[in-house]
């Protein structure tokens, strides 16, 4: 088994990844940050973003496990004050794994071109100055011009984050599909959305055709501009991301964990 080790600057996440790579090495487990077989995060959520972007051409390859570094994130199942029992759930890996879907992203360009990203959480678009306009169509056909801040697309786990606070509802991720959300609508005489967020199933896309080029798209930690862009494509991706099962958290433990409490 090979492992990799990604981890942010903080220090704290700094001298535990450290004590990670001993502990690898003393049980004569493979450090390789090239092709590996498990990625640790050390850090947050944030982290194990970073960490999914940075792998994301071996995503059918590899499993991801967090080790978080303050308390327990949404990605994340360890804490640093658990590394023996931690490194020796790695050192005795089964291959286990739980998958989730994950949101695929086309940018087309005016040339033609076309560009394919992977997101695990989101992929945002907005307008920073003034109000983003877009012709936003669902199978294949016109629905809506949009107006507004902007347009979020999540995946089931990304459903908890922006999607959440726009009040778009929490998904599970056993289903296999995508959500969108508006930011901040202009919605009157004139101007006219549907208003609620979107719920599409697998095998369909979400198209959106902006009006300007003075956006931004975000996806996890990247970002695009929105120049020279005639059409943005989003649908769940044939690709899935893999996580380590030694105690993977479940799905609505980790929502409750997250935003509620545990109940006594």
């Amino acid at each position: 088994m090979k492992i990799a080790i990604f981890n942010n600057h903080a220090e704290r996440s700094v001298i535990i990844a450290k004590k990670l790579i001993l502990a690898m090495k003393k049980n004569n487990v493979d450090i390789d940050d090239r092709n590996p077989d498990i990625v640790v995060s050390v850090g947050g959520d944030g982290t194990l973003l970073g960490a999914f972007q940075k792998y994301v051409d071996q995503t059918e390859s590899v499993r991801f496990v967090g080790l978080h570094t303050g308390h327990l994130g949404f990605y994340t199942d360890w804490l640093s004050t658990e590394l023996d029992q931690f490194v020796d759930s790695l050192i005795h890996d089964n291959g286990q794994k739980v998958s989730y879907p994950l949101l695929e992203l086309t940018v087309v360009r005016t040339s033609g071109e076309s560009y394919k990203f992977l997101a695990l959480n989101e992929a945002v678009i907005k307008q920073p100055i003034g109000t983003l306009v877009a012709d936003i169509y669902l199978g294949g056909q016109a629905f809506e011009r949009f107006r507004g801040d902007g347009i979020a697309v999540a995946t089931p786990t990304g459903s908890t984050a922006y999607n959440k606070a726009n009040g778009g509802a929490v998904l599970h991720p056993s289903l296999p599909a995508i959500q969108m959300s508006e930011i901040a609508s202009i919605n009157n005489r004139v101007f006219r959305t549907l208003g609620s967020p979107l719920i599409v199933p697998q095998d369909q896309e979400i198209v959106m055709k902006p009006k300007s080029d003075h956006f931004l798209v975000m996806y996890d930690q990247e970002e695009i501009k929105g120049h020279n862009i005639t059409e943005l494509r989003f649908k769940v991706s044939e690709k899935s991301v893999h996580f380590a099962q030694y105690r993977h958290v479940d799905f609505w433990r980790r929502v409750q964990n997250a935003f509620i409490s545990e109940i006594e």
